[in-house]
Order: structure tokens, then sequence, then C-alpha cells
């Protein structure tokens, strides 16, 4: 059984929420406070948090900051009264993986949940699939270029063998530009395909999540072996030059 935080101070979502979630199948905790949800979040393993940006004590988005620093990968859903661009940006930047505006549907929160599973979760296959599975199709689940090697089927990175910490959001930017050697990808095709919103223009988060990834990837952030700039165009991922 999934386990779920909801981190709200409005009761009626909670339990409009609660009632929805439970009915799915997920075991549901929940907070009312910024300080009270982020303690559970450190110290409680959750496979998803709800949290809302307005809190009292530590706001949404602070909490996000502070869990990803203290490595909480958990997928997180930024809800926020807010409709504007630059809240669901930041939120975003910081490392949350998807947001909704209030007001929404339970339905809509379940279909954004299972969104993200599906793209974040290893596949469960039977033990019989999984043991007749041949070596290329295990090999397809790995990706290595250079001395970075990406095991798509458990969600783990290694540069030179040592393991590296990413965000989901983080993982995924890598594994596309990884799937994608030596092409040209440009900020709003990234936007569309990574984040799935249509923020033309906003490259912020896109220079934002690449400047992250780079600090665990790259030798020297500042110039980059694998994770290139092509001026006026994009990003490159390729292969480091000898």
């Amino acid at each position: 059984m999934k386990k779920v935080l909801i981190v709200d101070d409005e009761p009626s979502i909670v339990t409009l929420l609660s009632f929805n979630l439970e009915k799915e199948g997920y075991h549901v905790t929940s907070a009312n406070d910024g300080l009270t949800g982020y303690d559970l979040a450190l110290h409680q393993a959750f496979d998803f948090i709800i949290l809302d940006i307005m809190l009292p004590g530590l706001d949404g988005m602070e909490i996000t900051k502070k869990l990803r620093q203290e490595k909480v990968d958990t997928p997180i859903l930024l809800l926020t009264a807010k409709d504007e661009t630059i809240d669901r940006i930041l939120g975003l930047e910081i490392g949350a993986d998807d947001y909704l505006t209030k007001p929404f549907s339970p339905r809509e929160v379940s279909a954004r949940m299972k969104a993200i599973f599906r793209r974040l979760q290893p596949r469960n296959l039977p033990h019989d699939a999984a043991a007749a599975a041949n070596e290329q199709e295990a090999k397809s689940d790995i990706l290595t270029i250079g001395e970075i090697t990406a095991d798509l089927a458990n969600f783990e990175v290694t540069v030179a063998e040592a393991p590296i910490f990413l965000t989901p959001k983080e993982f995924e930017l890598l594994v596309y530009f990884m799937k994608r050697k030596d092409r040209v990808i440009d900020r709003d095709t990234l936007l569309d395909r990574i984040w799935k919103f249509d923020f033309a223009g906003q490259s912020r988060i896109v220079d934002v999540h690449v400047s992250h990834l780079r600090e665990k990837i790259e030798k020297d952030p500042k110039n980059p072996d694998y994770l290139v700039t092509v001026r006026g165009f994009g990003y490159k991922f390729q292969e480091p030059k000898q």
C-alpha cells in the first residue's frame, strides 16, 4: 500500500483528499502546518507528498527546498491558490514534480499522482517474465556515456562508479539527454517533454536544473565535458573529449 503525506492548513481539502485517496487504496497521513509536515516528510518514508504552498510555520516552497537538500527524493505535488506562472516555475525549479492550482478535483490529483508514478517507479514484472527477459533487454535499461551510467530500472546513477543523488526531475532530464546523445535540444522542447507544461520563453527552469545537474555529474561544472551549452540553440549531451 502506497503511503501519501498531505500537508495543508485547510481541513476541508485534507478531508476531501484523504477520503478519495483512501478509497483508491492509499494510506494517508496528514499535517496542517509546515513544521509538522516537514518533520514527517524528513523522518518517515512516504511514496508521495501533496504539499500546499501557503502554510503556517514553514511554507511549501521552503519545505520542498529543504527536503531536496536533505536528499529526500519523494515525488512532490504542490498545491497553490495563486495562478501565477512565476510561482509554478519557482516550485518546479526547487525540486517539485508537479503543481495544481486551487480549486481542483480529487480525480485530477489522482491522475497527476499516477502520471508521476508511471514516470518514476521501476517496472514491476512478474518473476517468470523477468527471468525470461534476455540479456539485450536487460542492457537496454542501462545507459552509459563516458564515466556516467544511468540504471533506468532502479533509478540509480553513478559517475566514475561512485553513486550520486539526483532528484526525480534531474534523473528524468539526464536520461532524456543521454538517450539523445550529440543532439542539440532547445529549452522549449525540454519544458514540453520533461515538465509537460507550455512555458514558452520561460527558460529559467531549464537553466536552473541543468546547472544543478552539472554540479553532480561534471568534474568542473563551469567548464562541462558532458552537458554543454550550444549558444543560441540549447544544450547537447556528448562523450567527453579526450
